[in-house]
Protein backbone atom coordinates (compact mmCIF):
# COMPACT_ATOMS: atom_id res chain seq x y z
CA UNK A 1 0.00 0.00 0.00
CA UNK A 2 0.90 3.18 -0.58
CA UNK A 3 0.76 4.31 3.15
CA UNK A 4 3.26 1.62 3.75
CA UNK A 5 5.15 2.78 1.37
CA UNK A 6 5.26 6.37 2.83
CA UNK A 7 5.96 4.33 6.12
CA UNK A 8 9.20 3.03 4.95
CA UNK A 9 10.78 5.95 3.65
CA UNK A 10 10.23 7.42 6.65
CA UNK A 11 12.12 4.83 8.78
CA UNK A 12 15.10 4.31 6.27
CA UNK A 13 15.44 8.39 6.31
CA UNK A 14 17.76 8.22 9.11
CA UNK A 15 20.06 5.38 7.37
CA UNK A 16 20.48 6.82 3.84
CA UNK A 17 23.06 9.55 3.55
CA UNK A 18 23.22 10.23 6.84
CA UNK A 19 26.04 7.35 7.98
CA UNK A 20 28.84 5.97 6.80
CA UNK A 21 30.49 3.29 8.96
CA UNK A 22 33.68 3.24 6.43
CA UNK A 23 36.21 3.28 8.83
CA UNK A 24 37.95 6.61 7.93
CA UNK A 25 39.06 8.52 11.21
CA UNK A 26 37.32 11.56 10.00
CA UNK A 27 34.71 11.99 7.36
CA UNK A 28 34.30 15.92 7.54
CA UNK A 29 32.23 17.72 4.53
CA UNK A 30 34.49 19.87 2.26
CA UNK A 31 32.37 22.35 2.77
CA UNK A 32 32.85 22.19 6.52
CA UNK A 33 36.61 21.92 5.73
CA UNK A 34 36.35 25.27 4.14
CA UNK A 35 34.15 26.88 6.71
CA UNK A 36 36.57 25.81 9.42
CA UNK A 37 38.88 27.52 7.10
CA UNK A 38 37.45 30.86 7.36
CA UNK A 39 36.47 30.93 10.55
CA UNK A 40 40.41 30.31 11.27
CA UNK A 41 41.51 33.42 9.09
CA UNK A 42 38.56 35.33 10.82
CA UNK A 43 39.79 34.74 14.08
CA UNK A 44 41.30 37.87 15.82
CA UNK A 45 42.89 35.81 18.16
CA UNK A 46 44.99 33.52 16.33
CA UNK A 47 46.30 36.14 13.89
CA UNK A 48 47.28 37.95 17.34
CA UNK A 49 48.90 34.72 18.09
CA UNK A 50 50.51 34.74 14.89
CA UNK A 51 51.87 38.19 15.12
CA UNK A 52 53.49 37.17 18.62
CA UNK A 53 55.14 34.15 16.81
CA UNK A 54 56.48 36.21 14.14
CA UNK A 55 58.19 38.59 16.72
CA UNK A 56 59.60 35.95 18.78
CA UNK A 57 60.95 34.58 15.43
CA UNK A 58 62.53 37.82 15.03
CA UNK A 59 63.59 37.85 18.81
CA UNK A 60 65.88 34.90 17.13
CA UNK A 61 67.35 36.89 14.47
CA UNK A 62 68.13 40.01 16.90
CA UNK A 63 70.06 37.68 19.39
CA UNK A 64 72.12 35.92 16.65
CA UNK A 65 72.69 39.57 14.68
CA UNK A 66 75.10 40.06 17.60
CA UNK A 67 78.00 38.55 16.30
CA UNK A 68 77.51 40.30 13.28
CA UNK A 69 80.24 42.71 12.94
CA UNK A 70 78.83 46.69 13.26
CA UNK A 71 80.41 49.75 11.62
CA UNK A 72 78.98 53.14 12.17
CA UNK A 73 79.76 56.23 9.86
CA UNK A 74 80.24 59.52 12.40
CA UNK A 75 80.34 62.96 11.53
CA UNK A 76 80.74 66.33 13.36
CA UNK A 77 82.12 70.02 13.89
CA UNK A 78 83.09 71.52 16.75
CA UNK A 79 84.12 75.20 17.18
CA UNK A 80 86.65 76.10 20.81
CA UNK A 81 86.83 79.31 22.13
CA UNK A 82 90.32 79.26 21.08
CA UNK A 83 93.11 77.27 19.61
CA UNK A 84 95.08 74.63 21.90
CA UNK A 85 98.13 75.67 22.42
CA UNK A 86 101.53 74.47 24.56
CA UNK A 87 102.23 77.00 27.66
CA UNK A 88 104.36 79.88 27.29
CA UNK A 89 107.83 77.76 29.15
CA UNK A 90 107.29 74.90 26.65
CA UNK A 91 106.87 77.09 23.27
CA UNK A 92 110.05 79.32 24.29
CA UNK A 93 112.09 75.56 25.06
CA UNK A 94 110.78 74.65 21.36
CA UNK A 95 112.20 77.96 20.04
CA UNK A 96 115.88 77.55 21.77
CA UNK A 97 115.73 73.77 20.52
CA UNK A 98 114.71 75.20 16.79
CA UNK A 99 117.46 77.36 17.08
CA UNK A 100 119.70 74.84 18.23
CA UNK A 101 118.97 72.15 15.44
CA UNK A 102 119.77 75.41 13.01
CA UNK A 103 123.09 76.47 14.56
CA UNK A 104 124.09 73.09 14.20
CA UNK A 105 123.08 72.80 10.40
CA UNK A 106 124.57 75.70 9.24
CA UNK A 107 127.61 75.18 11.27
CA UNK A 108 127.76 77.66 13.85
CA UNK A 109 128.45 77.63 17.32
CA UNK A 110 126.02 76.70 19.50
CA UNK A 111 126.89 79.75 22.29
CA UNK A 112 127.36 82.40 19.12
CA UNK A 113 124.23 84.28 18.55
CA UNK A 114 122.05 83.36 15.54
CA UNK A 115 121.56 86.06 12.72
CA UNK A 116 119.01 88.56 12.46
CA UNK A 117 116.27 87.81 10.48
CA UNK A 118 116.99 84.06 10.25
CA UNK A 119 113.22 82.75 9.90
CA UNK A 120 111.84 80.82 12.91
CA UNK A 121 108.34 78.07 12.76
CA UNK A 122 105.97 79.13 15.39
CA UNK A 123 105.23 76.08 17.39
CA UNK A 124 102.14 73.99 16.06
CA UNK A 125 98.64 74.33 17.84
CA UNK A 126 97.69 71.25 19.92
CA UNK A 127 94.29 71.65 18.52
CA UNK A 128 92.70 73.91 16.21
CA UNK A 129 89.52 75.87 17.53
CA UNK A 130 87.46 74.55 14.15
CA UNK A 131 87.28 70.83 14.68
CA UNK A 132 85.86 68.83 11.49
CA UNK A 133 85.82 65.15 11.95
CA UNK A 134 84.51 62.24 9.69
CA UNK A 135 85.19 58.64 10.87
CA UNK A 136 84.13 54.81 10.98
CA UNK A 137 83.95 52.69 13.87
CA UNK A 138 84.12 48.85 13.60
CA UNK A 139 82.62 46.62 16.59
CA UNK A 140 82.77 42.86 16.15
CA UNK A 141 81.62 40.96 19.16
CA UNK A 142 83.35 37.54 19.03
CA UNK A 143 82.48 35.67 22.20
CA UNK A 144 79.18 37.26 24.08
CA UNK A 145 79.86 34.49 27.32
CA UNK A 146 76.71 32.26 25.88
CA UNK A 147 74.29 35.45 26.23
CA UNK A 148 72.99 35.45 22.76
CA UNK A 149 73.11 31.99 21.89
CA UNK A 150 70.99 30.97 24.95
CA UNK A 151 69.11 34.28 24.32
CA UNK A 152 68.52 32.57 20.40
CA UNK A 153 67.83 29.24 21.86
CA UNK A 154 65.01 30.87 24.54
CA UNK A 155 63.47 32.57 21.86
CA UNK A 156 63.37 29.84 19.27
CA UNK A 157 61.60 27.72 21.94
CA UNK A 158 59.25 30.33 22.69
CA UNK A 159 58.26 30.83 19.51
CA UNK A 160 57.49 27.56 18.85
CA UNK A 161 55.00 27.45 22.25
CA UNK A 162 53.46 30.06 20.28
CA UNK A 163 52.87 27.94 17.15
CA UNK A 164 51.36 25.28 19.51
CA UNK A 165 49.07 27.73 21.08
CA UNK A 166 47.74 29.27 17.48
CA UNK A 167 47.34 25.31 16.89
CA UNK A 168 45.34 24.80 20.44
CA UNK A 169 43.27 27.92 19.64
CA UNK A 170 42.58 26.64 15.69
CA UNK A 171 40.89 23.72 17.26
CA UNK A 172 39.11 25.13 19.88
CA UNK A 173 37.79 27.26 16.31
CA UNK A 174 36.95 24.01 14.63
CA UNK A 175 35.19 22.52 17.35
CA UNK A 176 32.86 25.50 17.29
CA UNK A 177 32.21 25.22 13.69
CA UNK A 178 31.78 21.84 13.86
CA UNK A 179 29.38 21.44 16.23
CA UNK A 180 27.11 24.42 14.74
CA UNK A 181 27.23 22.33 11.36
CA UNK A 182 25.90 18.92 13.31
CA UNK A 183 23.09 21.09 14.91
CA UNK A 184 23.12 22.31 11.23
CA UNK A 185 22.69 18.75 9.80
CA UNK A 186 20.32 17.62 13.04
CA UNK A 187 17.94 20.58 12.39
CA UNK A 188 17.88 19.20 8.81
CA UNK A 189 18.01 15.47 9.55
CA UNK A 190 14.71 16.50 11.76
CA UNK A 191 13.28 18.72 8.73
CA UNK A 192 13.35 15.25 6.49
CA UNK A 193 11.45 13.35 9.40
CA UNK A 194 8.67 16.00 9.57
CA UNK A 195 7.95 15.91 5.86
CA UNK A 196 7.30 11.80 6.16
CA UNK A 197 5.34 12.49 8.54
CA UNK A 198 3.32 14.96 6.92
CA UNK A 199 3.18 13.01 3.94
CA UNK A 200 1.59 10.35 6.12
CA UNK A 201 -0.66 12.17 7.78
CA UNK A 202 -2.66 13.71 4.23
CA UNK A 203 -2.78 9.84 3.31
CA UNK A 204 -4.28 9.33 6.42
CA UNK A 205 -6.07 12.31 5.97
CA UNK A 206 -8.22 11.07 2.56
CA UNK A 207 -8.65 7.76 3.95
CA UNK A 208 -10.58 9.11 6.68
CA UNK A 209 -12.39 11.74 4.47
CA UNK A 210 -13.13 8.57 2.24
CA UNK A 211 -14.20 6.37 5.28
CA UNK A 212 -16.62 9.48 6.33
CA UNK A 213 -18.17 9.64 2.80
CA UNK A 214 -18.86 5.86 3.18
CA UNK A 215 -20.41 6.33 6.68
CA UNK A 216 -17.23 4.25 8.09
CA UNK A 217 -16.08 7.52 10.25
CA UNK A 218 -17.45 10.47 11.99
CA UNK A 219 -15.91 14.07 11.04
CA UNK A 220 -14.29 14.10 14.66
CA UNK A 221 -11.83 11.66 12.63
CA UNK A 222 -11.10 14.53 10.28
CA UNK A 223 -10.86 17.41 12.87
CA UNK A 224 -7.80 14.75 14.94
CA UNK A 225 -5.71 14.53 11.60
CA UNK A 226 -6.00 18.48 11.48
CA UNK A 227 -5.15 18.93 15.03
CA UNK A 228 -1.68 16.96 14.46
CA UNK A 229 -1.28 18.41 11.00
CA UNK A 230 -1.43 21.97 12.95
CA UNK A 231 1.18 20.44 16.12
CA UNK A 232 3.25 19.11 13.04
CA UNK A 233 3.60 22.92 11.75
CA UNK A 234 4.62 23.83 14.44
CA UNK A 235 6.93 21.58 15.05
CA UNK A 236 8.18 22.60 11.65
CA UNK A 237 8.18 26.43 12.48
CA UNK A 238 10.53 25.32 15.57
CA UNK A 239 12.68 23.98 13.60
CA UNK A 240 13.32 26.61 11.30
CA UNK A 241 13.71 29.44 13.65
CA UNK A 242 17.07 27.17 15.19
CA UNK A 243 18.04 26.48 11.44
CA UNK A 244 18.01 30.38 11.49
CA UNK A 245 19.77 31.30 14.48
CA UNK A 246 22.95 28.38 13.49
CA UNK A 247 23.25 29.90 9.72
CA UNK A 248 23.74 33.53 11.88
CA UNK A 249 26.16 31.12 14.10
CA UNK A 250 27.86 29.90 11.28
CA UNK A 251 28.02 33.24 9.79
CA UNK A 252 29.51 34.93 12.91
CA UNK A 253 32.02 32.27 13.36
CA UNK A 254 32.98 31.97 9.76
CA UNK A 255 31.97 35.12 7.68
CA UNK A 256 30.56 33.47 5.08
CA UNK A 257 27.99 34.48 3.61
CA UNK A 258 24.18 33.67 4.97
CA UNK A 259 22.38 32.49 1.61
CA UNK A 260 25.23 30.72 0.32
CA UNK A 261 25.43 29.08 3.82
CA UNK A 262 21.34 28.63 3.24
CA UNK A 263 22.40 26.70 0.04
CA UNK A 264 24.12 24.16 1.76
CA UNK A 265 22.44 20.72 3.08
CA UNK A 266 24.67 19.39 6.06
CA UNK A 267 24.63 15.47 6.73
CA UNK A 268 25.08 13.78 10.04
CA UNK A 269 27.77 11.03 9.54
CA UNK A 270 28.76 8.50 12.36
CA UNK A 271 32.70 8.24 12.32
CA UNK A 272 34.74 5.16 11.73
CA UNK A 273 36.03 2.98 15.12
CA UNK A 274 39.63 2.98 14.26
CA UNK A 275 40.09 6.53 15.26
CA UNK A 276 40.17 5.14 18.88
CA UNK A 277 43.52 3.24 18.13
CA UNK A 278 45.72 6.95 17.90
CA UNK A 279 47.03 9.03 21.01
CA UNK A 280 49.36 12.34 20.50
CA UNK A 281 50.14 14.57 22.87
CA UNK A 282 47.72 17.90 23.10
CA UNK A 283 48.87 21.03 21.78
CA UNK A 284 48.45 22.55 25.14
CA UNK A 285 51.09 20.50 26.90
CA UNK A 286 53.50 20.98 23.74
CA UNK A 287 52.92 24.85 24.20
CA UNK A 288 53.85 24.26 28.10
CA UNK A 289 56.65 22.18 27.46
CA UNK A 290 57.72 25.33 25.14
CA UNK A 291 57.38 27.43 27.20
CA UNK A 292 59.10 25.60 30.09
CA UNK A 293 62.62 25.27 27.88
CA UNK A 294 62.21 29.16 27.16
CA UNK A 295 62.59 30.02 30.50
CA UNK A 296 64.73 27.71 31.43
CA UNK A 297 67.48 29.20 28.66
CA UNK A 298 66.27 32.58 29.73
CA UNK A 299 67.64 31.90 33.37
CA UNK A 300 71.36 30.46 31.68
CA UNK A 301 71.56 33.79 29.47
CA UNK A 302 70.63 35.61 32.97
CA UNK A 303 73.38 33.72 34.53
CA UNK A 304 76.13 34.11 31.65
CA UNK A 305 76.64 37.31 32.63
CA UNK A 306 79.45 36.75 34.61
CA UNK A 307 80.98 34.76 32.08
CA UNK A 308 83.91 37.05 30.20
CA UNK A 309 82.82 38.89 26.50
CA UNK A 310 85.31 39.22 23.47
CA UNK A 311 85.48 41.53 21.25
CA UNK A 312 87.17 43.50 18.24
CA UNK A 313 87.00 47.55 18.14
CA UNK A 314 88.11 49.32 15.33
CA UNK A 315 88.22 52.81 14.08
CA UNK A 316 89.57 54.79 11.18
CA UNK A 317 89.12 58.69 10.94
CA UNK A 318 88.84 60.21 7.47
CA UNK A 319 89.85 63.80 7.32
CA UNK A 320 93.61 64.77 9.01
CA UNK A 321 93.94 67.93 9.51
CA UNK A 322 91.62 68.54 12.22
CA UNK A 323 93.02 65.86 14.47
CA UNK A 324 95.21 66.73 16.99
CA UNK A 325 99.01 66.20 17.81
CA UNK A 326 97.79 62.92 20.27
CA UNK A 327 94.55 61.65 17.61
CA UNK A 328 95.60 58.81 15.63
CA UNK A 329 94.31 58.51 12.59
CA UNK A 330 93.02 54.64 12.88
CA UNK A 331 93.38 51.62 15.62
CA UNK A 332 92.74 48.06 16.18
CA UNK A 333 92.26 46.38 19.62
CA UNK A 334 90.58 43.39 20.77
CA UNK A 335 89.01 43.99 24.56
CA UNK A 336 88.02 41.45 27.06
CA UNK A 337 84.53 42.42 29.14
CA UNK A 338 84.38 40.93 32.53
CA UNK A 339 81.36 41.47 34.73
CA UNK A 340 82.29 40.09 38.23
CA UNK A 341 80.07 41.67 40.65
CA UNK A 342 76.90 42.89 39.45
CA UNK A 343 75.33 43.30 43.16
CA UNK A 344 73.32 39.75 42.58
CA UNK A 345 71.10 41.18 39.79
CA UNK A 346 72.23 38.82 37.46
CA UNK A 347 71.58 35.66 39.77
CA UNK A 348 68.33 37.20 41.57
CA UNK A 349 67.04 37.26 37.63
CA UNK A 350 68.48 34.18 36.82
CA UNK A 351 66.84 32.52 40.56
CA UNK A 352 63.12 34.48 39.34
CA UNK A 353 63.22 32.72 36.00
CA UNK A 354 63.69 29.25 37.43
CA UNK A 355 60.88 29.91 39.39
CA UNK A 356 59.03 30.50 36.44
CA UNK A 357 59.84 27.30 34.75
CA UNK A 358 58.90 25.47 37.71
CA UNK A 359 55.56 27.35 37.21
CA UNK A 360 55.31 25.91 33.77
CA UNK A 361 56.49 22.54 34.62
CA UNK A 362 53.57 22.37 37.24
CA UNK A 363 50.45 23.44 34.86
CA UNK A 364 51.79 20.97 32.52
CA UNK A 365 51.69 17.89 35.46
CA UNK A 366 48.14 19.61 36.17
CA UNK A 367 46.96 19.89 32.56
CA UNK A 368 48.17 15.96 31.95
CA UNK A 369 46.23 15.36 35.04
CA UNK A 370 43.06 17.04 33.45
CA UNK A 371 43.35 15.56 29.84
CA UNK A 372 43.81 11.89 31.46
CA UNK A 373 40.67 12.23 33.16
CA UNK A 374 39.04 14.04 29.99
CA UNK A 375 39.90 10.74 27.73
CA UNK A 376 38.98 8.57 30.83
CA UNK A 377 35.41 10.49 30.21
CA UNK A 378 35.20 11.05 26.20
CA UNK A 379 36.03 7.29 25.59
CA UNK A 380 33.19 6.38 28.16
CA UNK A 381 30.67 9.22 26.68
CA UNK A 382 31.35 7.75 23.35
CA UNK A 383 30.74 3.89 24.58
CA UNK A 384 27.52 5.24 26.09
CA UNK A 385 26.32 7.40 22.85
CA UNK A 386 27.46 3.91 20.58
CA UNK A 387 25.12 1.80 22.51
CA UNK A 388 22.48 4.47 22.46
CA UNK A 389 22.41 4.56 18.87
CA UNK A 390 22.13 1.02 19.30
CA UNK A 391 19.39 0.92 21.79
CA UNK A 392 17.40 3.71 19.53
CA UNK A 393 17.63 1.23 16.83
CA UNK A 394 15.52 -1.33 18.28
CA UNK A 395 12.85 1.23 19.59
CA UNK A 396 12.47 2.49 15.72
CA UNK A 397 12.07 -1.22 14.83
CA UNK A 398 9.87 -1.82 17.82
CA UNK A 399 7.60 1.43 17.31
CA UNK A 400 7.00 0.14 13.41
CA UNK A 401 5.85 -3.62 14.46
CA UNK A 402 3.56 -1.52 16.90
CA UNK A 403 2.40 0.82 14.21
CA UNK A 404 1.60 -1.37 11.37
CA UNK A 405 0.28 -3.96 13.88
CA UNK A 406 -2.61 -0.62 15.20
CA UNK A 407 -2.98 0.69 11.69
CA UNK A 408 -3.82 -3.01 10.60
CA UNK A 409 -6.27 -3.26 13.36
CA UNK A 410 -7.88 0.43 12.84
CA UNK A 411 -8.56 -0.49 9.01
CA UNK A 412 -9.99 -3.97 10.23
CA UNK A 413 -12.39 -1.45 13.06
CA UNK A 414 -11.00 -3.18 15.98
CA UNK A 415 -9.06 -0.10 17.21
CA UNK A 416 -9.77 3.93 17.39
CA UNK A 417 -7.99 6.56 15.25
CA UNK A 418 -6.33 7.74 18.57
CA UNK A 419 -3.99 4.77 18.89
CA UNK A 420 -2.90 5.14 15.33
CA UNK A 421 -2.31 8.34 15.73
CA UNK A 422 -0.35 7.99 19.54
CA UNK A 423 1.37 4.97 17.08
CA UNK A 424 2.49 7.39 14.98
CA UNK A 425 3.55 10.18 17.34
CA UNK A 426 5.60 7.35 18.45
CA UNK A 427 7.72 6.24 15.57
CA UNK A 428 8.03 10.41 14.92
CA UNK A 429 9.32 10.06 18.52
CA UNK A 430 11.93 7.34 17.61
CA UNK A 431 13.05 8.84 14.51
CA UNK A 432 14.12 11.86 16.15
CA UNK A 433 15.31 10.41 19.16
CA UNK A 434 17.84 8.61 16.44
CA UNK A 435 18.90 11.57 14.78
CA UNK A 436 19.86 13.00 18.71
CA UNK A 437 21.51 9.79 19.17
CA UNK A 438 23.49 10.30 15.72
CA UNK A 439 24.71 13.92 16.46
CA UNK A 440 25.22 12.75 20.10
CA UNK A 441 27.66 9.85 18.81
CA UNK A 442 29.60 12.09 16.51
CA UNK A 443 29.34 14.89 19.36
CA UNK A 444 31.37 12.16 21.94
CA UNK A 445 33.30 11.00 19.08
CA UNK A 446 34.93 14.77 18.13
CA UNK A 447 35.72 15.16 22.09
CA UNK A 448 37.36 12.06 22.22
CA UNK A 449 39.36 13.09 19.23
CA UNK A 450 40.52 16.20 20.71
CA UNK A 451 41.08 14.82 24.13
CA UNK A 452 43.44 11.95 22.43
CA UNK A 453 44.95 14.70 20.16
CA UNK A 454 43.91 13.59 16.99
CA UNK A 455 41.22 15.62 16.07
CA UNK A 456 41.78 16.79 12.24
CA UNK A 457 39.87 19.53 10.01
Amino acid sequence: MKINKVLNNLLILPLCGLISFSGISQELDPYLQELIAKGINKSQTVRINSIEEEQAVLDQRIAKSTFIPKVTLNGSFTRLDDDLTFDDETQSLLQATQKLLIKEAVGIPFNFPLPDGTPLRDAPNLQDKNILKASADFDWILFSGLEATNAVKASKHKASSLNYVGMAEKEKIALKIITAYDQLALVYASEKVLTSSEEYLNEQELFVRKAIERGLATPIGRKKIELAQQQLEGKKLDYQHKKVLLIEQLSQLTGEDKNQLKAMVPQLQIIGFDVLNETEKRNEIKALEEAEQATLYKAKMQKSNFIPKVAVKGHYEFLENDLSLLDPKWYVGVGVRWNVFDGNQSRLKAKKTELESLKFRERIEEAEEMIGLSLINSQMNYESKLQTVKIVEKEIELAQETYEMVNQQYKNNITSLNDVLDALTELEKANFKYQEAVFNQRRAITELLHANGTLKY
